[in-house]
């Protein structure tokens, strides 16, 4: 008996009992819909939180800072100082070392102001975050330009895309409506540096002309004003009236690019290991990944639980199937049949179950899926907007390998719950059976 005479077999075997192979093949698809629209919701999930995440940021970037938990020690679950030694500071050496590691594409140290910084346009003021840059191209830091350029030069200035929001006027009465936020594009804006001494507060005015607004990529750059590091060194040391050594003030914070997120966790590893503290937002997305990983497992198993009750299901047809059958079994064996043969009939009629079953439950769970994601993704848009949060673009997410693996893993079930009952059939004895009644 080749494949598809055995096929064409099945089919008809199957045919005449349309009603119990249907009744059957409702437990399967039950629990085939089950895995297929609780694994997706498990997915949507993880991808909506992902997506979500408040200034998640470029995750091929890497913090790192000098290790100032050094010396201190945990009694009581208090961190208490010890010996508290310097900290190896980040000097033009290490930075070196840094863009040697494998995977390391770019290495950017960053200074931040050690005063305050006001920008004054016409009659409005803005407090920066003054951050100094030590590159002169921003796309190095994955940023792109909402307005103008991302190249640094000695007297510009870059802003971030929430920076004009802070805007106001000093001078405003109350009553008075806010002014609009200032277009600071291409315009030549006051620069305060501010420091605080015995005698009160000290005032540095420079002229500072913007050459480019940042897109927004929710993340602290967008509140940032970026200048090249050297300007922000020069306000430094006019802050604390001293010069900066780099090899003994090191860099306050040096952000490490990696070619790939593949990369990150590595990297970070051989920097820890090298005495510094070091922070990526990859490990944060890991985390979430992961446990996203284990609801989809539970998730995936409460719907296998299902299926294998439709198993049993499944194998009590196909016991039923060969008391039935004695006889037609003993007939077959009669003329030719081989234990092979009537083996391979029965854990067809079981597959054939398990795949009309894993046909209709995939079907199932995916419309669901759409279903469910039109109603959630209603209420989850509504809470949102009251919250002021960005809306999620899903709730539920099917792969297009999970319905194949849900029919696939059906199938499979129906063989091994037709396993038992196959071969049974297969060892009757054609004389036996034929006189069964």
């Amino acid at each position: 008996m080749n494949f598809f005479e055995l096929i064409a077999l099945v089919v008809e075997n199957l045919s005449r009992r349309k009603g119990r192979v249907a009744l059957t093949a409702v437990g399967v698809v039950i629990g085939t819909a089950a895995i297929v629209i609780l694994v997706s919701l498990g997915m949507g999930l993880q991808r909506n939180a992902t997506e979500q995440l408040w200034g998640i940021g470029d995750l091929t970037q890497i913090q790192v800072m000098p290790d100032y938990s050094i010396g201190m020690a945990v009694e009581g679950g208090m961190m208490v100082a010890g010996e508290m030694p310097t900290p190896e500071p980040i000097t033009d050496e290490t930075l070196a070392q840094f863009a040697a590691l494998p995977g390391v594409q770019a290495v950017i140290p960053r200074d931040y102001l050690q005063g305050g910084a006001v920008l004054t346009v016409g009659r409005q003021e803005i407090w920066a975050n003054l951050v100094g840059i030590g590159t002169r191209d921003l796309a190095d830091l994955g940023l792109t330009a909402e307005q103008g350029v991302l190249e640094l030069e000695r007297g510009t200035m870059i802003v971030g895309a929430m920076v004009p929001q802070n805007a106001y006027d000093p001078n405003m009465r109350p009553g008075d409506l806010p002014p609009e936020p200032p277009d600071l594009m291409n315009s030549q804006v006051k620069l305060s540096i501010i420091k605080w001494t015995e005698e009160g507060e000290v005032r540095k005015n420079i002229p500072v002309r913007v050459v480019g607004l940042t897109a927004e990529t929710r993340s602290e750059y967008d509140w940032t004003v970026f200048m090249p590091i050297e300007d922000v060194q020069f306000y430094n040391e006019w802050i604390m009236g001293r010069r900066i050594n780099r090899s003994i003030d090191g860099y306050q914070n040096v952000t490490v690019r990696a070619e790939s997120p593949r990369e990150v966790t590595a990297i970070t590893d051989a920097i820890i290991s090298m005495g510094y503290a070091a922070y990526a937002p990859q490990e944060m997305v890991e985390g979430i990944n992961n446990y996203f990983t284990v609801l989809q497992v539970i998730f995936g198993g409460v719907g296998a639980i299902a299926l294998i009750v439709a198993a049993i299901g499944i194998a009590n047809t196909m016991a039923m199937a060969v008391l039935e059958r004695t006889r037609e079994i003993g007939l077959m064996k009669a003329i030719g049949a081989t234990n092979r043969d009537v083996v391979s009939i029965f854990l067809g009629e079981a597959a054939g179950i398990g795949m009309v079953g894993g046909i209709g439950g995939a079907l199932v769970g995916w419309l669901s899926g759409q279903v469910l994601n039109v109603v959630a993704l209603a209420a989850l848009s509504a809470q949102a907007a009251e919250t002021g949060a960005p809306p999620p673009s899903f709730a539920v997410v099917t792969p297009f390998w999970l319905p194949l693996f849900a029919i696939v893993f059906s199938i499979l079930v129906g063989l091994l719950s037709g396993l038992y009952p196959a071969l049974r059939a297969a060892t009757l004895i054609p004389v036996v059976a034929l006189k069964y009644e």
